[in-house]
């Protein structure tokens, strides 16, 4: 009897390369630590879903070198698969040498920044451990912003992963951005503004409790006002860099005021 193929290789119509499509088992996948934490209510949605129509949706799969697959987009769907019995998915399988340039490819979920920093700090982990005289700079292709980096030292080098950095974000924009350092010294630079991150962060969170605040967004309302109270309003750009500027916002934090309107 003739072997049933579950894996054919076809190309992709744009760039040309190869990829393949077709069926792979179960325990052959695995979830690589740059993917976010599972979300059990949408694994039970899913569930629900595979049992009314099958498995109809490829999960997007990069072959690794342990003669496994790592989950690049659609791991709730495996585990969904598992939890119904099934012990084979559908699936596309990229080439290796694509895996950092796709991560932004999750549609399960709209990754947030946490989840933008995780993946950020694992890239340049990864990268750190297989070339550390690598100039940080050429990461660029690979994560979106270079601030996502930072705040991920902050969420999983240093465990806190209650740190607001949706209060930071439009500051960290404007002055947060790659160097021209090697990763091995880059490495020590991203604890350096961590570190002063978490220092502001204190003092925000001082703030906001002195001014009775209960809605966690309006940290980001308190963040603004010392800004515009610094550098003014609708700045795009300024001169200061990273540590000069947060260093004044450290400074203002303290005597901001919110009127209704700055907390709208």
């Amino acid at each position: 009897m003739e072997e049933v193929k579950e894996l054919y290789t076809i190309k992709e119509p744009l760039k040309g390369y190869e990829l393949q499509f077709g069926i792979v088992p179960t325990n052959k996948i695995v979830i690589p630590s740059i993917q976010r934490d599972l979300s059990e209510q949408l694994v039970k949605r899913l569930m629900f879903s595979i049992e009314k129509i099958g498995f109809v949706d490829p999960v997007l799969l990069i072959e690794s070198d342990e003669n496994t697959y790592e989950v690049i987009n659609g791991q709730h769907r495996v585990e969904a698969a598992k939890a119904v019995g099934l012990d084979k998915v559908l699936a596309i399988v990229l080439p290796k040498e694509l895996k950092n340039y796709i991560l932004s490819l999750n549609i399960e979920k709209a990754p947030n920044l946490k989840d933008k920093a995780h993946q950020a700090y694992e890239i340049f982990i990864e990268h750190l451990k297989k070339n550390p005289d690598m100039e940080e700079y050429e990461l660029e292709t690979m994560v979106e912003e270079p601030y996502y980096i930072t705040v991920g030292f902050i969420t999983d080098r240093f465990g806190d992963k209650r740190f607001p950095g949706y209060a930071f974000e439009k500051v960290l924009k404007k002055v947060d951005n790659f160097t021209s350092l090697s990763l091995k010294d880059a490495e020590a630079e991203r604890e350096r503004r961590a570190n002063l991150l978490e220092e502001v962060k204190d003092i925000l969170n001082s703030k906001y409790e002195e001014l009775g605040l209960t809605n966690a967004l309006h940290k980001e309302a308190i963040v603004s006002k010392a800004f515009q109270m610094v550098y003014g309003k609708r700045v795009r750009t300024i001169e200061d860099d990273f540590y000069e500027t947060f260093k004044k916002l450290k400074e203002a934090i303290p005597r901001v005021t919110l009127t209704e309107e700055d907390i709208q």
